[in-house]
């Protein structure tokens, strides 16, 4: 079963030129690490040898002060993993690591490549052997079958045959080059330390290591990096498709994402929400964490008092043992604790930022009337979720989604809730302040930028995802 809520893939990282790579590389890691806590891994060049370490965990599971000093070097690459539907394995820890004719090259990726399983297939057929279920390992072994001279030629050679999603860095031991696909689903930006350039997913990462933010790595574009300096390159056509989901949800509110700051986004989805779902009520809560700014925002143009009536515990780990005396909702309670004395006798707003399921909505609502709420009122940031995502993001079939199930009033009473309102399409893409469709909003309209191959089960797209 896959969890109630949607997971983003990944985060990359990659350093050029300073010597404390590694270490900066891990640092940034620990920034996007809510991009994914399955694993972690950081690989180095010295210019001669490549030198890797990955384990499973959290970054700080992972890596300690003793393993830092041995990935040697003046350049490194990292990645924090969030598995799909794929085993959660080590061999499936990126970032990816091989040997070929021109040496060593490790790459790290996010997103998900749509016709992966069918290209994986062929090259089988022809007697490749893959290590991973990573659709990662079909970049490279494209790219290392390819006839092109340079690497970065290579590259271009294996991703023209590739759909989907993917921003990638990639290291050898005297270049790393960076891509972001034709239609710039997943972030990935540019940035400096002094001399020194850094790729990473978000510009968060950046402000840990105290980089500067340069721009967005282009949509279709190449960066190639090496002792000559940083060298872009428009390998293809581009026509914008963002992931409107880093903007609602995956990305940190202190990032800089689509040339937007997210935590000003989510706060004006909030206000247009309160404009569109306006409720008389006593009080705005969000679902922590990420329902925060959007109440906010709901507040402020409502006029209504926010109020932190659900405290989020952070020290949760991904695992822990229940008593043996049964507590109902208590994967939700351990995470969230309702504050009685404001809820109490009170007319609530709840704020969030989805509703996938709606098992866990449903508990949360719950939680906030036994608390003694009068009435609770559910307020979602963003349109109802009617498609599953192929790009990069792991969702529900179609089949598990609620709201692509049941009209807008069936979804309020399974949840308890006195009334539903979600964002509308409309006000979401003014919101983001959309020009021209750049967005992709596939799983709000049902619409895909990219086709999807039917050759299997739609839900099985996945099997060989990595980010």
């Amino acid at each position: 079963m896959r969890p109630e809520g949607f997971r983003d893939e990944c985060g990359i990282v990659g350093i050029w030129g300073h010597p404390e790579a590694a270490n900066l590389a891990y640092l940034a890691l620990y920034a996007l690490q809510h991009r994914g806590q399955e694993s972690a891994g950081v690989v180095s060049s010295d210019g001669t040898s490549l030198w890797v370490h990955k384990g499973m965990g959290l970054v700080s599971d992972v890596f300690d002060e003793s393993v830092i000093s041995r990935l040697r070097g003046s350049s490194a690459i990292g990645h924090v993993r969030y598995s799909t539907s794929g085993a959660s394995h080590l061999r499936n820890a990126q970032p990816f690591v091989v040997g070929h004719k021109g040496g060593g090259l490790a790459i790290a990726h996010n997103g998900n490549l749509v016709n992966a399983h069918i290209i994986r297939a062929e090259l089988e057929a022809r007697g490749a052997i893959f290590q991973s279920t990573m659709d990662t390992e079909v970049i490279i072994h494209l790219a290392a079958s390819s006839p092109r001279a340079t690497l970065r030629e290579r590259l271009v050679d294996a991703l023209s045959q590739l759909r989907g999603s993917y921003s990638l860095v990639l290291l050898t031991e005297s270049q790393m080059l960076a891509a972001r696909d034709p239609f710039g689903f997943r972030p990935l930006v540019l940035g400096r330390k002094q001399e020194a350039f850094v790729i990473a997913s978000e510009s968060c990462a950046l402000d840990l290591i105290e980089a500067d933010l340069v721009r967005e790595v282009e949509p279709g574009e190449i960066l190639e990096i090496d002792s000559r300096g940083l060298r872009g390159f428009k390998a293809f056509r581009s026509e914008c498709h963002h992931c409107v989901f880093e903007l609602i949800y995956f990305s940190r509110p202190d990032s800089v994402v689509f040339s937007r700051n997210v935590y000003e986004v989510r706060k004006e989805m909030g206000a247009r929400l309160a404009e569109e779902h306006p409720v008389e009520a006593d009080m705005v809560v969000p679902v922590p964490d990420s329902g925060v700014p959007a109440a906010i925002g709901y507040s402020q143009r409502s006029g209504i008092p926010f109020e932190l009536g659900l405290v989020r515990n952070h020290y949760v780990g991904r695992t822990f043992i229940e008593p043996r005396e049964q507590i109902r909702h208590f994967g939700v309670k351990i995470k969230l604790n309702p504050v009685r004395e404001f809820l109490r006798g009170k007319r609530v707003i709840l704020v969030d930022d989805s509703i996938v399921r709606g098992t866990t909505s449903r508990k949360i609502v719950t939680m906030v009337r036994q608390a003694g709420a009068k009435e609770v009122h559910v307020r979602i940031s963003s349109p109802p979720t009617i498609g599953p995502c192929y790009y990069g993001i792991d969702t529900p079939t179609k089949e598990e989604l609620i709201a692509a199930m049941r009209p807008v009033r069936e979804v309020a009473d399974f949840i308890g809730a006195d009334s539903l309102g979600y964002l509308s399409v409309e006000g979401l893409r003014e919101a983001v302040g959309e020009k021209a469709g750049e967005f992709c909003m596939a799983c709000f309209t049902d619409e895909y930028p990219v086709e999807i191959p039917l050759e299997r089960p739609a839900h099985q797209l996945t099997l060989f995802q990595e980010t």
